[in-house]
């Protein structure tokens, strides 16, 4: 197999994923503390699902849904939980581990694939004045620092970044291509925004008045704390009167939209196309799931989960899960959707019995008085 150059600044020379020698299973079980049974010779080179897998390729298998894959999977060894140990199937090599998926995980470093990072300021770069820049920084071609920025020590902007006047990255900051930090913005210590995200904007702030509509000026500042990682093409709005804050370690997945001086907790999670409007409060370790949307000035308490299109118009109480639209409690929500299903196949049987009620009743019989009227 052909060696592949590292994507570090070691530059050495290896194989593997990300330039490291391949591993054999018996290493693979005594790195996890797992039990080994078949050959311990068989040699990893990388990792892939068990339909795809190859003789020099390590899968897993954590659950009975996916033994029809296992019984004709090519893979060179598997990861197996205790009570899947002895499924039929053709690898033969098996390391028993009681979580094969936090297995797998804590393998994958090993094999990921490291960009190519080139030490310095490429000389297309545009960089204002008064820019601080730390120590063993990155900048890559075209990318665009306003005038008193600070970039901090071992940060690495790619390709078309820009970063915006007065603003303030941490350490170990990574700005994909294309990523854009508004002016006076502020970005805690490793700190990700991938391709295409934009935070530190103006809000959606507008007022109507006789003369048109004007913009609210947006006086806020936008803040990304510690470890916070904003997916490709997703916006975190500026504040307008208050700042935007998002809490250190938190997760925002790709197309997400937050809105100005919205406050978000330690340790979230956004799902793609999630929308929060502007002012709400979000709590710690709430997870938003996909294409669920918030209205502004709520809050969402602490341990919330908000279920994939839910669409919350109201405060949400801590620790709860709430689905549907308008949001609810989740097994109201269910109960809800229940019903109406069992409506559907009521409602024409109800129809015929009414129609057949109808036609059935005899005609009213004519009153004296009726023709006396006449």
């Amino acid at each position: 197999m052909t060696a592949a150059v590292r994507g570090d600044s070691e530059g050495q020379r290896d194989v593997g994923g990300d330039g490291r020698e391949p591993i054999t299973a018996a290493a693979v079980a005594a790195q996890l503390g797992g039990t080994l049974i078949g050959d311990g010779s068989v040699t990893i080179e990388g990792i892939a699902p068990l339909d795809r897998a190859e003789p020099h390729q390590l899968s897993f298998l954590a659950h009975p849904r996916y033994v029809h894959w296992f019984t004709t999977s090519r893979a060179g060894a598997v990861l197996l939980s205790p009570d899947l140990a002895q499924t039929p199937g053709t690898p033969s090599t098996r390391i028993i581990v009681a979580k094969p998926v936090d297995a797998m995980v804590s393998l994958l470093a090993r094999f990921h694939r490291r960009e190519p990072r080139a030490a310095g300021v490429h000389p297309s770069a545009v960089i204002g004045s008064d820019v601080h820049l730390g120590a063993g920084v990155t900048i890559d071609p075209f990318v665009v620092i306003g005038d008193g920025a600070s970039i901090g020590d071992g940060s690495w902007l790619s390709a078309h970044a820009v970063v915006g006047a007065g603003s303030i990255l941490g350490r170990d900051v990574r700005l994909h291509a294309h990523a854009v930090v508004y002016p006076f913005t502020e970005l805690g210590d490793r700190v990700t925004l991938h391709a295409g995200a934009s935070v530190g904007r103006e809000g959606f702030g507008f007022v109507p008045q006789a003369g048109g509509v004007v913009r609210i000026p947006h006086a806020g500042r936008c803040i990304l704390e510690h470890d916070v990682e904003v997916g490709a093409n997703s916006c975190v709005d500026r504040g307008s009167v208050d700042d935007t804050i998002i809490g250190a370690g938190t997760k925002i997945d790709n197309l997400v939209q937050i809105a100005h001086n919205v406050r978000v907790g330690r340790g979230c999670f956004f799902a793609s196309h999630a929308g929060i409007a502007g002012s709400t409060r979000i709590g710690d370790g709430v997870q938003v799931g996909g294409q669920a949307g918030v209205g502004g000035h709520v809050t969402i308490g602490t341990g919330a989960n908000l279920a994939g299109g839910a669409s919350v118009i109201g405060n949400v109480p801590a620790g709860e899960t709430w689905s549907g639209y308008p949001a609810r409690p989740h097994r109201e929500h269910l109960r809800a959707s229940a019903a109406l299903a069992r409506l559907a196949k009521i409602i024409r049987p109800l129809e015929q019995l009414l129609q057949s009620s109808v036609a059935s009743t005899p005609p009213a019989r004519e009153r004296p008085s009726d023709r006396a009227a006449e």
